[in-house]
């Protein structure tokens, strides 16, 4: 793939992943606007013939259509994304993109503005995710490495980066699901660099999940059960809103051994 392609490549995902951001009446505007301006305005003001106004008609109402279809399939993505924090318990079965919207979805929850930044393809210059908060500003990479322990090597070549960027070891946050060597947290130690190995993020991660949300007001639910099977039902009193875990099997799964995990940590001094 040559540089040109990368580049375009890359210009397509920024902005498919900044059309996911816009509100859908920002979007609806715009399709609209391009169907009336391209496909009905500007062919009428510079009166062109029937053949080319039915043409300009026809291209720009398909243009329109695409841009909202894509705008949606963001919206998708963008909700599996947030759905991640809430529906993995086990992180090893993310592969290597899933892992990092993971990652980004955290510090979102976490008050970050995240810019993410790596590449399904190729190289990611050691940056996966870039955060900004009132006035500070990170990089974070990220390792989906479980079986290999990440040494001082990769840890010195991250700091490289953040000095090529204008930032110090400080400004410098590593997450992996394995763990680090010693020599790799004595290395971060001294630059200041932030670690997060895999009982770090999933505890992080447990603290920002979020309650399931009712359907019907919005409230937090808590998982039950009846003759009928497990369901997620509405805490607000008055309110009937529920959810059938019967047509969601894996999710009854993972909610159950959650609460089994739960109540035996509980149990434990």
């Amino acid at each position: 793939m040559t540089i040109a392609v990368k580049r375009l490549d890359d210009l397509i995902e920024r902005a498919w992943l900044s059309l996911a951001k816009r509100d859908g009446r920002f979007v609806a505007a715009g399709a609209l606007l391009l169907y009336a301006v391209g496909g009905l305005g500007l062919p009428l003001l510079l009166r062109w013939s029937t053949a080319w106004l039915v043409s300009a008609n026809v291209t720009c109402t398909m243009l329109a259509g695409c841009l909202v279809l894509v705008w949606f399939g963001a919206q998708v993505q963008a909700r599996d994304r947030r759905h991640l924090v809430e529906w993995t318990t086990d992180l090893r079965l993310l592969d290597s993109a899933e892992f990092e919207w993971l990652v980004g979805e955290l510090f979102r929850r976490e008050g970050w503005t995240v810019e993410e930044t790596g590449r399904r393809e190729g190289p990611d210059g050691n940056v996966d995710l870039v955060l900004n908060r009132a006035g500070a500003r990170c990089l974070v990479q990220c390792k989906r490495w479980v079986s290999y322990l990440v040494g001082v090597d990769a840890i010195r070549s991250f700091a490289g980066t953040l000095m090529g960027s204008g930032l110090t070891g400080s400004g410098g946050i590593f997450v992996t699901l394995s763990d680090f060597t010693g020599a790799a947290r004595a290395e971060a130690t001294r630059l200041g660099m932030t670690l997060l190995d895999n009982r770090d993020l999933y505890a992080r991660i447990e603290r920002v999940r979020r309650a399931e949300p009712c359907p019907t007001c919005h409230s937090a639910m808590r998982l039950d059960r009846s003759l009928h099977g497990w369901w997620f039902r509405c805490t607000t009193p008055g309110c009937g809103g529920k959810r059938d875990l019967g047509k969601d099997p894996a999710r009854a799964v993972e909610l159950l051994t959650e609460v089994s995990v739960n109540e035996g940590r509980k149990g434990t001094p």
